[in-house]
């Protein structure tokens, strides 16, 4: 829809839904209409074209209500209001969410029993985001066509563009709905424009399951393994799950040995620079499949690339790297499985308060430990001869060791922690924050108080030995994961008391 005024429309064209295909159907039309007439107008001032007034167009909203507080099913993490009253939300690319929309809208009406009310919203779509992820429209202006096309067009506007839902500090304004998601359709946009950006993939190649490391040697291994899993015979029933692979400038190796790869076909181009974190996607057909991606050292990285993940509702997410090991017992490639953080990465402190504590979550748990003992053969009481569960340190200081070392050793032994490193308590705090499972699963590569640095030498050996284990541990921990149902995996741990009632 387009207006010639700058005043926002009301929200309107209301219709009423009891069908959640139906609905997202809705949501759909209303998407397209309004993208495409944004990009029909700016096609015409690209040309040249004198366009009088403004030119704007607004995302689909959806909501719902309820009289009562009772809930149906008192087991659910979500696909539920937390309280009487009207509840909603603006809603972006139902094309890529059209799986999870449906999801949602099927709770909800299972759940009240009342109907969903679906129109445009009074929240513009900036043009930028009415194209695909990572065009450039700006480029084929001139000058002064390009300083004026915010007189004419809606453009990204930070102020519109915040977490204060998700962070459970969002004030309801009066008579306005609260909440329904976590995202609003801005905020889910820009994300997606930023995962391109930084992982050279499109957003539709992302899994359900999200493996972030630390090292190129994890990447090489996955990238290996992934080759290997499009090739090889039908037999191999682990083979026959995935149906393509897709590496940076979306280039697709299909699984040739699958029947049935629909829309899966060799294309794409490798990016002529890596990208700051690149992605690897091993696909299964349901989304169900397996994302890696290398995010570097740090918690800056972590929590950047964890903010743009989460706009994807993932159904969990593991840290698999390397740590520095603290007890004199542990030798270099061991496991460490996290049961706790101590926070000195300082990154999230104004978004999730370091007094919050960041809880292990037994389905993560239960399936790391299966997937180290599946892989190593050791069980029960042997499994120790390999794998320490207890609390990682994480720190913003990659240069620890030169600190002075009686203070930071007593910190450490405080907090009985096992391992450090500079990014797992950063991306399980933003689980935390984003209401995405986490876990993770660290392995040693050395023991700088205890006088094992890491030397050349010393890592080549232990990243041989080591590594392709670590990562089929992750890999396998991840198949266990996606045989849980949504409605389990999604803990209750992780919900706040008035909670958006989508996932």
């Amino acid at each position: 829809m387009t207006t010639k005024s700058t005043k926002r429309p009301l929200i309107s064209d209301l219709k009423f839904y009891d069908d959640p295909d139906t609905a997202w159907q809705r949501v759909d039309e209303i998407y397209r209409s309004s993208t495409q007439e944004l990009r029909t107008h700016f096609a015409a001032y690209q040309r040249g074209e004198d366009i009088s007034g403004r030119v704007r167009a607004c995302y689909p909203y959806v909501q719902t209500r309820t009289t009562t507080a009772a809930k149906v099913d008192t087991r659910l993490s979500y696909g539920f209001l937390a309280g009487p009253g009207v509840h909603g939300t603006t809603l972006t690319r139902p094309d890529l969410f059209k799986d999870y929309l449906r999801e949602q809208f099927r709770l909800l009406l299972k759940n009240h029993e009342a109907p969903l009310e679906i129109g445009v919203s009074d929240m513009p779509i900036p043009l930028q985001f009415s194209f695909a992820e990572g065009i450039h429209i700006e480029g084929n202006l001139t000058s002064e066509r390009y300083s004026t096309m915010g007189d004419v067009f809606d453009l990204p506007d930070l102020t519109m563009i915040d977490d204060s839902i998700v962070n459970g500090i969002y004030e309801v304004a009066p008579n306005r709905p609260r909440p329904l998601a976590l995202f609003t359709g801005p905020r889910v946009d820009y994300s997606l424009h930023r995962l391109k950006h930084y992982t050279a993939t499109s957003p539709e190649h992302f899994q359900n399951f999200v493996i972030f490391t630390n090292y190129q040697f994890y990447v090489e291994a996955f990238v290996a393994f992934c080759h290997e899993m499009m090739t090889g015979t039908e037999e191999d029933a682990r083979r026959s799950h995935y149906s393509a692979f897709v590496e940076p400038g979306d280039v697709v190796t299909p699984n040739r040995t699958m029947q049935n790869t629909v829309g899966e076909v060799e294309q794409g181009t490798p990016p002529a620079r890596m990208p700051q974190m690149p992605a690897y996607h091993l696909k299964c057909p349901d989304n169900r499949g397996i994302t890696l991606i290398n995010i570097g050292v740090g918690p800056s990285n972590a929590k950047t690339i964890t903010d743009h993940v989460a706009v994807l509702r993932p159904h969990a997410w593991l840290m698999l790297g390397h740590c520095a090991g603290l007890r004199r017992a542990q030798k270099l490639g061991d496991y460490v499985l996290a049961h706790g953080y101590v926070r000195d990465d300082h990154v999230l402190d104004h978004d999730l308060p370091i007094s919050v504590p960041v809880p292990a979550l037994a389905e993560m748990q239960k399936a790391l430990e299966s997937a180290v003992a599946e892989t190593t053969g050791l069980n029960d009481y042997d499994l120790k001869q390999v794998m320490r569960t207890g609390t990682v340190a994480t720190i913003d200081d990659r240069n620890w060791e030169l600190l002075a070392q009686a203070e930071i050793v007593k910190r450490l032994n405080q907090s009985r922690a096992i391992a450090l490193d500079m990014e797992s308590a950063t991306i399980a705090a933003n689980g935390f924050r984003f209401r995405v499972p986490y876990g993770t699963l660290l392995c040693v590569s050395d023991k700088p108080i205890h006088g094992e640095i890491k030397l050349p030498g010393m890592a080549n050996s232990f990243y041989r030995r080591q590594v392709d284990q670590h990562l089929m541990i992750g890999i396998r921990a991840m198949e266990m994961l996606r045989e849980f149902k949504p409605e389990r995996l999604h803990t209750r741990k992780l919900r706040s008391f008035a909670e958006a009632a989508f996932r």
